[in-house]
């Protein structure tokens, strides 16, 4: 299938930092992808939480997993819109690069640390990943990816930190669009986590069926499959309403994107970028269902009393590591100990604390608390 004219086109990329021979048998999208899958900060992924810490159980969701599901979800749009589905891939493998150990737990901790040293958001950190801390390549720092990709990981950032980001800041400052690439995956991140949230939350025991049922999107679906399936019971229930959520909610998307797309006809990129709002959208019915999905799990879910308990370990743990390593640069490997080093004398306490940020962001879960139980003397599991 041919691409759109408004799809993002890899012979057209506003291209990367340090230039390089074109792809063999690839294009552009297909390599930034591939990078992507063989970075290190991707393998990390798999030990980094969604809701539960790692330790919790081996069928719960990790960063991993849901950058999979994010990817799959957001390359079948993708194909039906007539996107690019590498650029789309790519982007959703990509988006959660930066998220610390403890989910959003972790990352509240860690933005509190560095407040006195412009804060931490992990979108920032994802795109500090890809431009500067991998480091598996001979030619440069970061994994020297394209710009349209680079666009896509960072979804949202303040104005201030936009005029110090150069050429991927800049739509900010402009006020213009992204890619269809890049709304298509913020919106299928939505779908992901939402949705899979709710199977981790009953597979948990924290959240029921009869709770759920509170909840449109869910019940409508359910009474679907128990007037279908009156016999089913259990994980096969959940899963066949959760994937009838979904699939309902991606043909609202498809059908009402395709609409709006009709509606402005751009004729590139260009045009995308230009426009006045995003043109990859949910209908406004299904905007407000979704909406009371996520107010839901925030109420029932991401804050149930062993969740917060959770989050409440988490944040001493993320606390106290940076902390310990701020007063002294002695407890973090020599590696990072040189890069502190270097970093304060450059930009003085400033410089130092983002570098302890990159190393206590990094960490997976389970580093993260053996770390915290090296240093602090802590028998046993913290969690």
């Amino acid at each position: 299938m041919v691409n759109a004219l408004y799809s993002a086109r890899p012979e057209t990329s506003l291209g990367r930092h340090f230039n390089e021979p074109a792809p063999t048998y690839r294009s552009e999208y297909q390599r930034d992808r591939d990078r992507i899958i063989h970075s290190t900060a991707f393998r990390r992924l798999e030990y980094k939480t969604q809701v539960f810490v790692n330790h919790e159980g081996d069928l719960y969701r990790t960063r991993l997993t849901h950058s999979l599901e994010v990817a799959q979800i957001a390359r079948s749009i993708a194909r039906t819109l007539r996107l690019d589905e590498d650029l789309t891939e790519a982007i959703a493998l990509a988006h959660d690069l930066g998220h610390t150990p403890f989910g959003h737990a972790g990352q509240d901790a860690l933005n509190g640390c560095m407040k006195p040293y412009g804060g931490f958001e992990h979108n920032l950190q994802s795109l500090r990943i890809v431009d500067l801390l991998e480091r598996n390549y001979a030619d440069f720092n970061g994994l020297n990816l394209t710009y349209e990709t680079r666009e896509g990981i960072l979804k949202h950032c303040s104005l201030k930190h936009a005029a110090e980001l150069g050429d991927v800041g800049k739509r900010f400052l402009d006020k213009k669009q992204p890619s269809l690439e890049a709304q298509l995956t913020n919106v299928a991140d939505q779908v992901a986590y939402n949705n899979h949230d709710i199977d981790d939350g009953i597979r948990s025991g924290l959240v029921s069926i009869e709770q759920m049922r509170q909840v449109d999107l869910f019940s409508m679906q359910y009474d679907k499959v128990m007037w279908k399936y009156p016999e089913l019971t259990g994980h096969r229930c959940v899963h066949e309403t959760i994937r009838r959520m979904i699939g309902e909610q991606v043909v609202d998307l498809v059908e009402t994107s395709r609409i709006r797309l009709k509606e402005a006809k751009p004729q590139s990129i260009e045009d995308v970028r230009n426009h006045h709002e995003q043109l990859i959208s949910f209908s406004d019915d299904m905007y407000t269902r979704n909406q009371t999905l996520k107010k839901f799990l925030r109420e029932n879910l991401y804050y149930h009393h062993k969740v917060y308990r959770m989050t409440r370990k988490a944040h001493q743990v993320i606390e106290a590591l940076f902390s310990a390593f701020m007063e002294d640069i002695r407890l973090l490997p020599p590696e990072h100990q040189n890069l502190s080093r270097n970093a304060l004398l450059e930009n003085g306490e400033t410089g130092q604390a983002r570098i302890i940020a990159d190393y206590v962001a990094g960490m997976t879960d389970r580093y993260a608390t053996m770390e915290y139980a090296r240093l602090f003397g802590i028998e046993g599991n913290v969690f």
